[in-house]
């Protein structure tokens, strides 16, 4: 499949907007074990090859083991997880499937782990990482044969 538009030549400073995001919650309280469950789960849940190649590379970088990312689609059925992960992978899943509404359980638990301004972080990234998708998708990238 080759590659569609590139959205960073053809809009930049839209582009730019989305990497300034990515900056901020980059910035964030937000963990890196954090950040990158997230990105990694909501590029599993839409289903961008790209998406999952980069963040499950760049989390194997920072420490996270492969049991972990092998198990993260099934995180329910698993002791991996801390009750605070296990919280931010539930937001995630769904704010990223938002046409069935985000669940007051879901969002208790989360206000009950984390103060607002960290839950808001914990959302601002779950959109972000949504929009990078989305663009990955629609522009039809595809992640490069790793040489081993």
């Amino acid at each position: 499949m080759s590659t569609r538009i590139r959205i960073n030549q053809a809009e930049p400073e839209g582009y730019r907007a989305m990497v300034a995001l990515d900056k901020y919650i980059a910035s964030t309280r937000l963990t890196p074990t954090q950040q990158h469950l997230i990105k990694i789960r909501v590029s599993q849940l839409n289903g961008c090859a790209y998406c999952i190649d980069m963040h499950t590379r760049d989390a194997r970088k920072e420490g996270e083991t492969e049991q972990r990312i092998y198990a993260l689609d099934a995180w329910r059925d698993t002791p991996f997880f801390t009750p605070e992960e296990r919280a931010i992978l539930a937001l995630t899943e769904e704010v990223t499937f938002i046409n069935r509404h985000v669940s007051e359980s879901v969002y208790r638990e989360a206000a009950r782990l984390f103060d607002e301004q960290l839950l808001s972080q914990i959302i601002l990234a779950i959109i972000n990482i949504n929009g990078w998708t989305r663009i990955g998708i629609a522009t039809a990238m595809s992640p490069a044969l790793a040489r081993v």
